[in-house]
């Protein structure tokens, strides 16, 4: 109950911070819940340390270079061979933003090597699946031709 001794604009005011406390806990509760549920669908892993973004779908970890599953993303200048037809967008961002979702340790499952030697895998940091979180973020583009088994697919929903 309000104080009756409040002015009509103040207690308008003091609903209408109730309604945005409100609203924001439901909000950080939803988030909280999305989280879980991002991770829970997210193949269990061993751990990998030490990550860095080398451009937006490739990390190094340590000797380590790991290509992210399913996923191409804008080549760094300079990087585009000739000839070949390169993700449109900007690297820096691309590289920027999964350079922000490594945690000091993460989960790898690795499912192969491509032509250039780098390790093929699914690696989840602290907002779920990477590949997921690139393409969540407009940042690159889906390939099922490069999603070996449909791994991608299966834990990123909404891809087509």
């Amino acid at each position: 109950m309000l104080d009756p001794e409040l002015t009509p604009r103040e207690a308008r005011r003091i609903r209408a911070e109730f309604i945005v406390i409100t609203l924001a806990l439901i909000v950080t509760a939803a988030a909280m819940l999305l989280g879980t549920v991002l991770h829970a669908r997210c193949p269990a892993g061993e751990p990998i340390y030490g990550c860095r973004a080398v451009d937006g779908d490739t990390l190094r970890c340590g000797q380590e270079r790991v290509r992210l599953l399913g996923i191409d993303a804008p080549e760094m200048p300079g990087h585009c061979r000739r000839g070949r037809r390169c993700v449109q967008g900007d690297p820096f961002i691309s590289k920027a933003r999964l350079e922000a979702s490594l945690d000091r340790q993460m989960s790898i499952v690795r499912v192969g090597q491509d032509r250039y030697g780098r390790t093929l895998a699914t690696v989840v940091g602290r907002h779920g699946d990477l590949s997921c979180w690139q393409l969540v973020g407009g940042v690159a583009t889906y390939r099922p031709s490069w999603d070996n088994g449909s791994r991608v697919a299966r834990v990123c929903k909404n891809l087509r």
